[in-house]
């Protein structure tokens, strides 16, 4: 237990960090814009970059697996979104903020820092993996959820070439490619090049921790809504249980392609959430308190998770 609460306590002291941050030093949340663009645009592009440039192709070739964890974040987010509706009566566009809550987890910014840590170098290839095909999920059935439902009409082409410019224009995504293109060419990049995206890997994940501590600390939090505890046990449990359950079915990964996924599944719910509910101007404040209960509970839910998939508790079916 010792050894998880080393890996858990410095990866939620510095949320905590920020939060205090957050809450002390009064700053507005425009102050964060810098170091969001450096996360975004820099930093975390780097890291992903770094980790598929390294790994061998054939273990960034396991359609198989992409499969199975996409799938269990899209049946999550149906259960979520139909927990929402049945709770609160709202109309597919707010049910799909709810589902949204419930399923998609922190796979950017806490994602990598979370399972190499844990799981070290090998699990670089599935954590990359999970969030590229998440990221595509969720940025096509959002838009397509909201087109269908909304009361403006959309061309069918237009709300397309919307999904696909939203995808292939992410910096994460580029990052990605970039990353997949260098280690099918066995690029080398040179000294100078590798020691700056090596520091800008290093940075990404403290980074990352301390903004997400400080945008918790500054979510405009509303008073409690019935159906948010039920999202984020949704999130916190249901999700990693679904993602166990499909790669079990598929079956044949190794246990740190599992381990991999579990702990993916049991982060709480990402910023993003908040960011797509401003741009839709619906269930706003909701999702701000999602946020702020899901990274609350997670403390527990996370470092209990670790627990069981460090001490090898989490059974491993048909393991190559």
């Amino acid at each position: 237990m010792t050894q998880v609460l080393a890996l858990a306590m410095p990866f939620f002291g510095i949320i905590l960090i920020g939060f205090l941050a957050g809450k002390l030093a009064r700053l507005p949340r425009a102050g964060l814009a810098w170091l969001d663009f450096y996360l975004i645009y820099v930093a975390l592009p780097a890291l992903f970059f770094d980790i598929l440039s390294r790994t061998p192709l054939h273990e960034l070739a396991r359609g198989s697996f992409a499969l199975a964890t996409t799938t269990s974040t899209f049946v999550t987010f149906m259960i979520a979104l139909l927990v929402g509706r049945a709770l609160t009566g709202a109309g597919m566009r707010i049910a799909a903020l709810q589902g949204l809550i419930g399923s998609y987890a922190n796979v950017g910014y806490m994602g990598p820092a979370l399972t190499l840590s844990a799981l070290g170098s090998a699990a670089a290839a599935p954590t990359a993996l999970i969030f590229c095909f998440d990221v595509v999920l969720i940025f096509s059935l959002l838009p397509t959820m909201m087109a269908v439902f909304g009361e403006e009409e959309r061309p069918i082409g237009a709300t397309a070439a919307l999904i696909l410019r939203r995808i292939f224009t992410h910096p994460f995504i580029l990052g990605s490619i970039a990353g997949v293109l260098g280690s099918a060419f066995a690029m080398q990049v040179p000294e100078a090049v590798a020691t700056t995206v090596t520091m800008l890997r290093a940075s990404a994940a403290p980074a990352a921790l301390f903004s997400i501590g400080v945008t918790v600390a500054l979510q405009p939090a509303s008073q409690p809504h019935r159906e948010l505890p039920a999202l984020v046990a949704v999130k916190l449990l249901v999700h990693p249980l679904m993602a166990w359950t499909m790669v079990t079915l598929v079956g044949g990964f190794p246990p740190v392609w599992v381990h991999a996924a579990i702990l993916m599944a049991c982060l709480p719910p990402a910023a993003t959430c908040y960011a797509a509910a401003q741009q839709y101007r619906l269930y706003v404040e909701q999702s701000a308190s999602g946020i702020l209960i899901g990274t609350a509970a997670s403390v527990v839910t996370v470092t209990v998770t670790l627990y069981l998939v460090t001490h090898g508790l989490v059974p491993i079916f048909g393991a190559p």
